[in-house]
């Protein structure tokens, strides 16, 4: 009887609060030692004693539970772990659960992500999954509550079973301090390049700036307030507070290029970022696409979640398919946004090799030879899934058509009538490739509303329009020489040239309607004329010192040269003056300065750093902010901070070959850093681009009220939406000189714009929907004061602690964590992801319990796929 009182009691004072109830008992009972389980009813502890019931699940309280072998686990963060007296110890198991048998939460409940509430320590693989880690008691109360409402993530696939807190035997922690310091990881070598990433964790947070005129705009305080700062009703409240959406492990994102490190050398190149070959459109991530990237104000939007890349396939590597994929390239580039679009050749190795279809909006198949069958095969499983075809003159056919050929036609001015999807037509005069589309006999031909016919007795099929497939997946096949402009070379006669040139309007209008049938913007900006740049300063008494500087290192005329360009210092400009991309004037005048992309005052007051970007060079148009730098780096004295900023790049650069698109709406800049050889940081250079990633997730989840809108850090310098959409990256170039390597780093993120993937307010304004929040958007220039600000405490807390000074922070926001891979290919060894090593490459544990160190090999890093494989190129 006095059970079932007590029973009652809880109930009408915790019923409708269990996290309440939760929290209150594990604090007031975990003085004494004993376990917390929150399980399956079946599965609790023996004789443990249920405290709350929900959905089949309970949370109880048992004797103590103890882990004292720690050799059969794989350390996650680079040095022995300590845990804090105000933290629990507990161990998550798992299973994985893969394909249609993977639940997902309902769009009304609140998923929690579990990196959120704890540090990863260690990890078990096997069946179950075990991860040992530690936590607060609030966050560990949230996240027994959130298991026993099913609404707890873990990763893609893995699905927690029961959480169960541990005590941690100090002879344990004692064997495992010994196994840290005696046994380095091997070196596995086929792999990706390092990827660290830091945290703050126990640090200082940087300055958080709580004045609406600071941030540009006015916070509000949304759902889950600052921690440390909660109400008794904010605590009650339940807990998790982002949306996260399930994503099968056989679906895909982008594939990461990776580099070789050579610290060794005077030149450093670690890695950029911007999209590269991949992205999987399968039926299990449509619905994530709709529901997280919708139309805003009539906007197109990218709503599929690839990258933004078309491809363009030629056949074979003969200098005839390189100079066909040059003139493709050019009238596509004619045509479509590229703002929001970058073209890549597709070669045929690759088109083999490579996952290209999870990153790829639009095909293009424009080569004259046959497509071999094992490639047919890989088109059509791309079209399968929701993919986009455009066939150029090229013999690639499906759905019951074939090519037939027509000497008579072959390189002659014919009449085509275009059939627009609004039923319209068009007339124009186009260079025919001498073939026709015919069907089958007696065959039912599927064919949509785009089309075009000769203007001849058998109205000859010239284009058409094929849908394939459930999944969206469409084509529009040509057999006009639409890619080729009227040239002297492809006709015979002035008569014909004549017929083209005059149809050559109408020829980019075609091409332009075939495009935007097959999804993509063909809203073509003309390319923004270069800007001068403005020489700024954040702080006053820097001011006097940087003049007299640049008097005694400009020559006669005002200039400063390097290898690449020229700065011309003037106290004003004119028009007179030419602004090229090798030759920039630099405005002295601060007084005159005024732009509606920048605003000096809102930076200042969000720039809380020691010495880190102070002098800033300002453009509204540039070429590339990574070249604006160079000329001043080994001269400029390091404590005056150089940083240029621009609202939009003509020529964005990217890893290796890649393009970096800049829109307006872009936080972009370059920062100089100097790093001594002789430091923590100087000794391990790869994590620099990692700890810039963080800095930039950082600054906007620090920001009180903004904590939880879902910026991640992809492996090793991409920023993501959750774990599927890209939003940023880094790219860094380091020169050593002497015993300082002076790195200049290249960032660039999405604030404003939501093309060509999402943005930062984008999350912002869906989180509002979502809570019913009023956070206000941000601005480019604000945050990127307060990246600097983050990255400077990142690199100082490196070099005071080395990377378990930052891996906290770094493993609360990145992608991966427990997250199964298989290394060289989808029949290679499974291997699960641990965590970064000492020199900030990739760890990994085998089946065969082995943890090894995946080294940077030149290779790609899918993350949806799940594979570790070499990259060819």
């Amino acid at each position: 009887m006095f059970i079932t009182l007590c029973y009652l009691y809880l109930w009408a004072r915790w019923g409708r609060r269990p996290a309440a109830l939760v929290r209150a008992t594990v604090q007031r009972l975990r003085a004494s030692r004993c376990s917390f389980a929150f399980c399956a009813a079946a599965a609790r502890p023996r004789d443990a004693r249920v405290c709350l019931s929900r959905g089949g699940r309970v949370f109880c309280v048992g004797e103590s539970q103890s882990v004292d072998d720690l050799n059969k686990w794989a350390l996650f963060l680079v040095s022995p772990f300590i845990l804090e007296a105000e933290h629990i110890a507990f161990v998550t198991e798992s299973i994985w659960v893969q394909g249609d048998n993977l639940q997902r939460p309902s769009s009304s409940e609140t998923v929690v992500k579990w990196s959120d509430y704890c540090l990863p320590l260690a990890c078990r693989p096997g069946d179950p999954y075990q991860l040992i880690a530690k936590a607060s008691v609030d966050n560990f109360s949230k996240l027994g509550v959130a298991f026993m409402e099913d609404r707890l993530q873990i990763t893609n696939g893995l699905i927690p079973q029961k959480i169960i807190s541990v005590h941690l035997q100090d002879s344990a922690l004692k064997e495992l301090k010994d196994q840290a310091t005696d046994k380095p990881a091997r070196i596995l070598q086929p792999s990706p390049d390092p990827a660290a990433e830091s945290s703050l964790e126990g640090k200082p947070e940087p300055d958080v700036m709580e004045d609406p005129a600071v941030l540009g705009t006015e916070p509000a305080q949304g759902k889950g307030g600052a921690s440390g700062s909660e109400s008794a009703a904010e605590r009650d409240r339940e807990p998790g507070s982002v949306e996260l959406c399930h994503l099968h492990l056989s679906s895909c994102h982008e594939c990461l290029e990776l580099e070789n490190s050579t610290i060794e050398s005077v030149k450093f190149a670690s890695a950029e970022n911007i999209p590269d070959l991949p992205y999987d459109h399968s039926s299990s991530s449509e619905g994530v696409a709709d529901a997280t990237c919708p139309e805003r104000e009539g906007r197109r939007v990218n709503t599929t979640g690839k990258a933004p890349n078309i491809l363009i396939y030629v056949g074979s590597d003969s200098q005839e398919a390189l100079g066909r994929f040059r003139q493709v390239r050019s009238v596509l580039a004619d045509c479509v946004d590229t703002d929001n679009y970058t073209l890549y050749q597709l070669p045929g190795e690759s088109a083999r090799r490579d996952p290209w279809s999870d990153n790829c909006l639009l095909l293009v198949i424009a080569t004259r030879e046959s497509v071999p069958k094992d490639l047919h095969r890989k088109f059509m499983a791309y079209l399968s899934q929701g993919g986009k075809v455009l066939g150029l003159s090229s013999p690639f056919t499906f759905a019951g058509f074939r090519v037939r050929t027509k000497d008579a036609l072959r390189d002659t001015v014919q009449n085509l009538v275009f059939s627009r999807a609004d039923q319209s037509q068009v007339k124009l005069s186009v260079l025919s490739s001498g073939c026709i589309y015919v069907g089958g006999p007696g065959e039912q031909l599927s064919v949509d509303k785009l089309q075009g016919r000769l203007e001849n007795e058998d109205q000859d099929r010239l284009i058409v329009q094929v849908p394939f497939g459930t999944c969206g997946g469409e084509a529009v096949l040509c057999q006009v020489h639409l890619e080729l402009p009227p040239s002297s070379s492809v006709v015979q006669t002035r008569e014909d040239f004549d017929l083209l040139k005059s149809s050559n309007m109408r020829r980019y209008e075609v091409l332009k309607d075939i495009l935007t049938a097959l999804g993509l913007s063909c809203a073509v900006k003309q390319a923004p004329a270069l800007t001068p740049l403005h020489l700024l300063w954040a702080a006053e008494e820097i001011r006097d010192p940087l003049m007299q500087w640049l008097g005694k290192h400009v020559d006669l005329e005002g200039v400063i040269k390097s290898s690449k360009l020229s700065l011309r210092f003037v106290p004003s400009y004119t028009s007179e003056i030419e602004v090229t991309p090798t030759a920039i004037p630099v405005v002295t005048d601060m007084e005159a300065f005024s732009s509606e992309n920048f605003n000096l005052e809102i930076y200042r007051q969000n720039l809380r750093t020691e010495q880190l970007g102070k002098t800033i060079l300002f453009a509204e148009v540039t070429s590339t902010t990574m070249s604006l730098l160079e000329g001043l780096m080994f001269e400029m004295p390091q404590e005056m901070g150089l940083i240029a900023i621009a609202a939009r790049q003509t020529e964005g650069k990217g890893r290796g070959r890649n393009a970096w698109l800049s829109p307006a709406g872009c936080a972009l800049s370059t920062l100089l850093v100097s790093i001594p050889l002789r430091s923590n940081l100087g000794q391990r250079i790869p994590f620099v681009q990692h700890l810039m990633s963080l800095a930039v997730v950082e600054a906007v989840r620090s920001i009180p009220g903004y904590q939880d809108i879902n910026l991640r850090v992809k492996w090793p310098n991409d920023i993501y939406y959750s774990d599927l959409m890209k939003l940023g990256g880094v790219l860094v170039n380091s020169t050593l000189m002497g015993e300082t390597f002076y790195i200049l780093i290249g960032c660039g993120f999405n604030v404003t714009n939501s093309n060509p993937t999402i943005c930062i307010n984008d999350l912002i304004a869906e989180y509002n929907k979502e809570y019913g929040a009023e956070l206000k958007p941000l601005r480019a220039d604000c945050l990127i004061a307060r990246t600097v600000t983050v990255l400077e405490k990142l690199i100082d807390t490196f070099q005071d602690q080395g990377p378990d000074g930052v891996l906290p922070l770094y493993y609360k926001y990145w992608a991966h964590s427990a997250q199964q891979i298989r290394l060289g290919g989808e029949e290679g060894p499974k291997v699960w992801i641990v965590g970064l090593d000492d020199s900030g490459f990739l760890q990994v544990h085998q089946e065969d319990g082995k943890v090894v160190t995946v080294h940077p090999d030149g290779n790609s890093f899918d993350m949806l796929r799940n594979l570790i494989v070499p990259k060819r190129l």
